[in-house]
């Protein structure tokens, strides 16, 4: 016979593209006893998935991802494999749609049981049920039978028939040891600022004494998008390399504070707590990183520079080091921050810098690599991404150290003032377990304690530490009422923070300050569970305050947790 053959699979002629290409995973145990990698696509990652990994432009198939009704006019079948070390691992798949009503519970999921061989299963829409409650793509779960196992995981998109996609983009392995790598690294200084309290922390670590490397920020400096979460983070591998270079044995220390989803709003209450860990640690040099965290910020960088002049004023003196981390769309807030590390001389490591001029290029004409290589999703780096920060403040610690500069140490002389301000450079935590001096607490209807909580993995643990136990809970229980929360204290500047959530049976609460409403508390406006602060006062003089939190009208028998304040 001659001639050629029909196809035999005509599905494998479908246009497609990745929105997962090539990244690791890991069964990360949760709370509830499951080994889990989430993959969240909601508030437009699942577009910028595409543009990124699948190398999508096309608008009006970029807006059909926005929700789950366009989602099915472009989506085909969906492709997925996993690789394992050992390809007869079973790994649970979980596309989620997140719902109208029940957000987290009411939506389509589409599942599959797939082997570590790197064979690909594909899933039919049209073979799925789909809910009536249907809004966007959620999330994607992979499902591991046994704990912290390791993987490489795709997923991509094959379209109905009249879309197209571009051919996926080939992708070289990254030569970090090359010249233009070790360039994109070095472009990544912004300010060398003053180094003599880096280089003070340096010259104990090379004498043997106790150093302690702190990290304070958000989702990246937690570890989001390394697997494993604790050993491949940036923070963690330039604690293990400045250790390698300047310490001696086991003399240099780590700490990590970063807490997804948060601003330096909320950082700068918890750092007594989640750094300084109520007076057991002594920082000697302290990353801050919230320039992607920080957009909420209601005082546009007030509470970034009280945190900063918090720790400057230790009394041990440390370093401290701003890093400003990116988002996929080349977006971060150095920019606005940048004047704090002017004002104080700090060193500056702007990882925008390093990266985004190379994103730019093309394969073979200088590019180290590409925006897939280092984005696990459009706000977290791969482990590859992890590393390039990592080797950013490296290569800050090694120049610090060989720094001659003869000048004055950086503020000997006292604080000069704030560029932007300072009110809550005194701020403390309050909640059950820290109450201070002359507060008065009625929890009313508030009188459970909420164990559902976001919770992070500190330091190098894997284990979640639960954010703001110490908290006050309704429950819309009956039995126990809707009496009104109240605190009264003296203070000038005073913080909620509430617990945000996408469950159905979180509640409004209305929060009054002296008899006058201030704000309504919406726990489902971010939609997951997370800690939520907002200033309820801001003022130059302390006085009495009275605050009262009473559930919103129609919300009396849902649910609503006071994780804490902030208080000055």
């Amino acid at each position: 016979m001659s001639g050629k053959a029909a196809p035999k699979d005509p599905e494998s002629r479908r246009f497609f593209f990745y929105v997962m290409r090539d990244k690791e995973i890991f069964g990360s145990v949760q709370p509830d006893g499951r080994n889990v990698q989430f993959i969240y696509e909601d508030m437009g990652r699942l577009v910028n998935s595409a543009q990124v990994t699948g190398n999508i432009t096309d608008e009006g198939m970029l807006a059909l991802l926005r929700d789950t009704a366009g989602f099915r006019r472009l989506v085909h079948s969906i492709g997925v494999s996993v690789e394992t070390e050992d390809p007869a691992q079973e790994i649970g798949f979980v596309f989620q749609m997140y719902g109208k009503e029940d957000r987290l519970g009411g939506g389509t999921q589409i599942c599959a049981t797939l082997r570590g061989d790197g064979a690909e299963v594909r899933l039919k829409l049209e073979e799925q049920e789909w809910s009536g409650d249907d809004k966007e793509p959620g999330q994607i779960l992979f499902l591991f039978d046994q704990p912290e196992l390791l993987a490489v995981a795709n997923v991509r998109f094959y379209l109905n028939d009249g879309y197209q996609a571009p051919e996926a983009e080939e992708e070289t392995e990254i030569a970090f040891a090359s010249e233009a790598y070790q360039n994109m690294i070095r472009r990544s200084l912004m300010s060398m600022g003053d180094t003599a309290r880096t280089r003070r922390a340096i010259h104990r670590a090379q004498d043997g004494k106790t150093v302690t490397i702190a990290y304070i920020g958000g989702s990246i400096t937690q570890g989001a998008g390394a697997t494993p979460i604790n050993t491949e983070c940036y923070a963690y591998k330039s604690y293990r390399s400045f250790a390698k270079r300047f310490g001696r044995e086991d003399n240099v220390r780590f700490v990590k504070a970063g807490v997804g989803g948060t601003p330096s709003e909320l950082g700068m209450i918890r750092f007594e707590r989640d750094v300084l860990r109520d007076g057991r640690e002594t920082p000697d040099l302290v990353i801050v990183e919230f320039a992607v965290n920080d957009e909420g910020d209601e005082t546009q960088g007030n509470c970034y520079e009280s945190l900063v002049r918090r720790i400057l004023t230790l009394p041990n003196r440390p370093a401290v080091i701003l890093l400003f981390s990116v988002f996929a769309d080349d977006w971060n807030l150095q920019d606005r921050l940048k004047v704090v590390g002017e004002r104080y001389r700090l060193p500056m490591v702007s990882v925008l810098n390093a990266v985004t001029p190379q994103f730019r290029l093309k394969p073979g004409n200088g590019r180290v690599l590409s925006k897939n290589q280092f984005f696990y999703d459009m706000f977290h780096p791969t482990n590859a991404g992890h590393t390039i920060m990592a080797d950013c403040l490296t290569s800050f610690f090694e120049q610090a150290a060989e720094d001659r500069s003869e000048g004055e140490e950086l503020l000997q002389n006292g604080l000069p003032k704030p560029v932007i301000g300072a009110d809550f450079e005194r701020i403390r935590l309050l909640d059950r377990k820290d109450m201070p001096a002359g507060a008065a607490v009625s929890c009313g209807s508030f009188c459970l304690t909420d164990g559902n909580l976001q919770a992070v993995e500190m330091d190098e643990e894997l284990t979640l530490t639960p954010e703001f136990p110490y908290n006050w809970m309704y429950d819309g229980s009956k039995e126990k009422g809707d009496e009104p929360f109240v605190l009264e204290l003296d203070c000038r500047a005073l913080l909620l923070i509430f617990k945000d959530s996408g469950e159905v049976q979180a509640g409004r609460a209305e929060v009054y300050v002296d008899g006058e409403k201030r704000l309504t508390a919406d726990p489902h406006i971010n939609g997951w569970i997370h800690c939520n602060p907002v200033i309820l006062i801001q003022e130059e003089e302390a006085k009495r305050h009275v605050i009262q939190v009473r559930m919103a009208a129609g919300d009396e028998e849902k649910e609503f947790t006071i994780l804490g304040f902030g208080y000055v």
